[in-house]
């Protein structure tokens, strides 16, 4: 038995989500499809994680135990043969020992990008979220050092799934922006070792309160402590968020 890491990237627009699900076609599903095809083979490819529906990757992280006696370097190139246009497989590397993508991920990054200011830009309304006053980046970066560190984030998931703890350790909570007159760009990277349901999309929609100035930044600090969903900002769409990176150790890398 092989153990095959992929790391694919897909605009996740037409999918309901990674996992395979009854109510339209999935990122999984698709990548098992084009699988088949290449090998002969029916397998199931496990995710780092599940994206939803409307997220993209620039770098899921995926892994396969296989038969097939096809060399590593056909993957990629067998893959994409079989997949859409809006999936591709970037990298395949055999694996030692029982290399598993969700058990050995250590952390994870993600981008959510908002684009600001008088007027959308109408070609980039699909991957990032439109809100139309110009945001005051600087308290952003403020309130978002507040996130920083291991807290319960339990005012920052949504419901939909049982975790045992909602306790995470966020590493790193970046806030850049960038002025292009009519428009403003901010897009906001988040590392954890790991993260709750629409956790980043939940930090998204209340860091954008407070560039609004309609909070101060510390309220971010008084939302964590309250541990109250409720008391926290919208849920920011699916289409501004996206899978950057997955970490492993160094062994698994």
């Amino acid at each position: 038995m092989r153990y095959i890491k992929l790391t694919v990237a897909y605009d996740g627009k037409h999918y309901v989500g990674w996992q395979a699900q009854n109510n339209g076609p999935s990122i999984q599903i698709t990548l098992e499809s084009a699988w088949r095809q290449l090998t002969g083979e029916s397998r199931r490819i496990t995710a780092s994680g599940r994206t939803d529906a409307g997220v993209h990757a620039e770098a899921q992280v995926c892994s396969v135990r296989t038969e097939t006696k096809l060399p590593t370097e056909v993957f990629v190139k067998g893959l994409n043969a079989y997949l859409p246009d809006d999936i591709a497989v970037l990298t395949a590397q055999e694996m030692p020992g029982d290399f598993h993508a969700i058990r050995d991920a250590v952390g994870k990054t993600y981008r959510y990008q908002i684009q600001s200011g008088p007027v959308r830009h109408v070609l980039q309304r699909e991957f990032w979220w439109f809100v139309p006053p110009r945001l005051n980046v600087a308290a952003m970066q403020t309130a978002a050092r507040f996130l920083v560190g291991r807290h319960d984030f339990a005012a920052f998931q949504t419901t939909g799934s049982d975790r045992l703890s909602t306790v995470r350790t966020v590493t790193d909570l970046v806030v850049e922006g960038r002025e292009e007159p009519p428009y403003q760009w901010i897009r906001i990277f988040i590392s954890a070792d790991g993260f709750l349901y629409n956790m980043v999309r939940c930090i998204a929609g209340t860091l954008a309160e407070v560039g609004k100035e309609k909070r101060p930044p510390e309220w971010c600090r008084e939302v964590l402590a309250s541990r109250d969903r409720t008391l926290s900002g919208a849920t920011a769409p699916a289409h501004g968020l996206c899978l950057v990176r997955v970490d492993y150790p160094p062994c698994d890398r």
